[in-house]
């Protein structure tokens, strides 16, 4: 009997009962991973040495999971899928990891991801391109590839991944699973390898909205490391899961979701669009308010503009410190200068160093106004809309990009604007450090689409019994990824 295609409650129900041993789930877990590197590429490393711990009365313990391969793990290989830490091996671990380490719970795979989570495609990390396991002629979108497809694939009931611009929820949307990002602050940064620090979430991806709240629940605490935490010791997410949402009051936003709105929609767009007004009519049934609001299409169309300016300063300036000095392969030169500069590029890939450029270029003095604090000025706009829209509203429900995943050789070009807000809005939870889930809720052309619902900041037990009861609704909670022939 395998046990990785269950969930945390029926897995950790069988070792209470004796059903299964710790050491039996392991070696099914490193046996799946090994299947799954060699037909999906979704581990950076594999722990084929990982032990079992005692089972204890926690959720998490003696089970595996996977942690995606820009967290700090002590005594292995953590290279953030870039060839400048290729070979880098840290002395600590990422509090969140640690957090998990203290329920028992057991790693054992790397995930593979966008190089330092640069990247929605799950394509530039440095060793090779993650595959789709249900269909590997398509992406698993990015940054957290590794993760949302190890998951897809029955490895294990979940794994870690970051979340800085949509890098959890729409991996999760394209491979069919739940990704969570909690309330910017709940789950510590220390030790998660920067990207954007006022954009960057640590989170999870599962296969049901019970086991993200079991996971999020162990992660989550204050952490003296990291400035940015806050006590959620009275929030409890999965005990706060009931699925009463009646009398729960949902907008969505017409700019973003009214089909005419598209010039020349695709016939898959048109499915999507409406796939997710099925899920509206489901949560009417449930009880719940729908309503439509309306956001200034010029505040939604300086988004994703908006995203890259900040996205790109907060990395220069994070990344600075990978010089070859101190970590990373050093370069032969006969000058520190051009040793650095050999590392960073060599090192780098051409979408990493893009970014640099644009960050260097947005912060020089004379162009920060006009590119780095305008940016800033938007960010608060978009955040503001948001936060009035809670005031009347428990959630923001939105479906997750404009379908499916797309296939590697697909033409990304987004010439319609809109459609470019239909791909980025998810941005929106991060400018505002806003909990976010992302569920699946049907398929078109066999392949798996979803559903995001936002809320206010501190209101993740709010957002999570929405999902909660939604999914519930639909035949999609912990579903395993099953290979189109």
């Amino acid at each position: 009997m395998t046990y990785m295609d269950k969930n945390i409650e029926q897995i950790h129900k069988a070792l209470i009962e004796k059903k299964v041993t710790s050491k039996q789930l392991i070696a099914e877990s490193l046996e799946k991973s090994h299947e799954v590197f060699k037909k999906y590429n979704a581990f950076v490393t594999i722990l084929d040495d990982a032990k079992e711990t005692d089972i204890n009365e926690h959720f998490l313990s003696g089970i595996p999971y996977g942690i995606k391969d820009n967290y700090s793990t002590e005594g292995i290989l953590s290279t953030g899928s870039s060839n400048t830490l290729k070979d880098y091996i840290p002395f600590f671990t990422a509090t969140a990891v640690q957090n998990l380490e203290k329920v028992g719970a057991i790693p054992v795979n790397k995930t593979v991801l966008d190089e330092f989570g640069m990247g929605g495609t799950g394509t530039t990390g440095h060793t090779g391109i993650v595959r789709n396991p249900w269909d590997p002629t398509r992406m698993c979108a990015g940054s957290s590839a590794g993760s949302a497809c190890a998951v897809a694939a029955g490895v294990y009931p979940y794994a870690l991944g970051s979340d800085t611009g949509d890098s959890i929820r729409k991996p999760a949307a394209y491979c069919g699973v739940v990704g969570y990002k909690p309330t910017y602050g709940m789950v510590s940064r220390y030790g998660l390898f920067p990207f954007a620090s006022s954009l960057d979430h640590a989170g999870v991806l599962t296969r049901s909205v019970k086991d993200a709240a079991i996971v999020v629940d162990a992660m989550k605490g204050l952490d003296k490391n990291d400035m940015t935490t806050w006590d959620s010791e009275h929030i409890h997410l999965y005990e706060s899961i009931k699925g009463d949402v009646k009398g729960k009051k949902l907008c969505y936003i017409k700019e973003i979701c009214d089909e005419h709105l598209y010039n020349n929609a695709s016939s898959i767009l048109k499915e999507h669009l409406k796939n997710f007004r099925k899920s509206l009519a489901i949560a009417k049934q449930l009880g719940m308010i729908i309503e439509e609001v309306s956001i200034d299409y010029n505040l939604l169309n300086a988004l994703s503009s908006t995203y890259v300016v900040i996205s790109c300063a907060e990395a220069t300036s994070n990344l600075a410190n990978l010089t070859g000095i101190v970590f990373g392969p050093r370069e032969d030169a006969k000058e520190y200068r051009d040793m650095i500069k050999n590392y960073r590029t060599k090192g780098f890939s051409s979408l990493i160093k893009r970014r640099f450029i644009i960050g260097s270029y947005v912060l020089e003095e004379e162009n920060k106004d006009r590119y780095f604090h305008n940016a800033q000025r938007v960010r608060r706009l978009l955040v503001d809309t948001f936060k009035k829209l809670f005031e009347t509203y428990d959630a923001v429900i939105l479906p997750v990009g404009t379908g499916p995943a797309k296939h590697f050789d697909e033409n990304d070009a987004l010439n319609d604007k809109r459609i470019e807000i239909l791909e980025e809005h998810l941005q929106i939870g991060n400018f505002g450090g806003f909990p976010s889930i992302t569920i699946p809720n049907g398929f078109i052309e066999n392949m798996p689409v979803a559903i995001n619902i936002t809320g206010n900041v501190y209101e993740d037990e709010k957002v999570l019994d929405i999902a909660y009861a939604l999914e519930k609704e639909m035949p999609y909670q912990n579903q395993v990824a099953k290979e189109v022939e």
